[in-house]
């Protein structure tokens, strides 16, 4: 039953991200690879980690991460958002620190659909006069 307190689900686009802490020395699996070797830029893995970074407890955890779902950009959002959500459940007083961070936002923002008779969301074809 502890365990489920240290669970945080994350979203970001169409990637979700289920979280699991568990106290140790700060190893970290995305889908059982590095982060590094698994988003496959630094910029990415730092944004990922940024929740511990700004909680100081990076080597408090470890966190195991399984993520589906959108692209790399997209599932390193919603790895740190739920990372976020994950030691907020653990501690609540980290909910300032990361609030402040907004890293417990969930970015809504989405790909829009594309229209008929449009290239794409907003696209037109080009103009023709003759």
């Amino acid at each position: 039953m502890a365990d489920t307190l240290n669970r945080g689900t994350g979203r970001r686009k169409n990637a979700i991200a289920r979280v699991r802490l568990t106290p140790g020395e700060g190893r970290v699996t995305v889908n059982e690879k590095d982060p590094l070797a698994y988003l496959g830029r630094r910029v990415l893995e730092m944004a990922a980690l940024a929740p511990l970074r700004v909680t100081g407890t990076q080597r408090r955890f470890d966190i195991t991460i399984k993520v589906i779902g959108g692209g790399t950009s997209g599932q390193a959002g919603a790895i740190a958002h739920g990372i976020a959500r994950a030691l907020c459940r653990f501690d609540p007083d980290f909910r300032a620190a990361l609030k402040k961070a907004g890293l417990l936002t969930r970015d809504a923002r989405m790909k829009e659909r594309k229209k008929y008779g449009l290239k794409r969301a907003r696209k037109a074809p080009q103009y023709t006069k003759r």
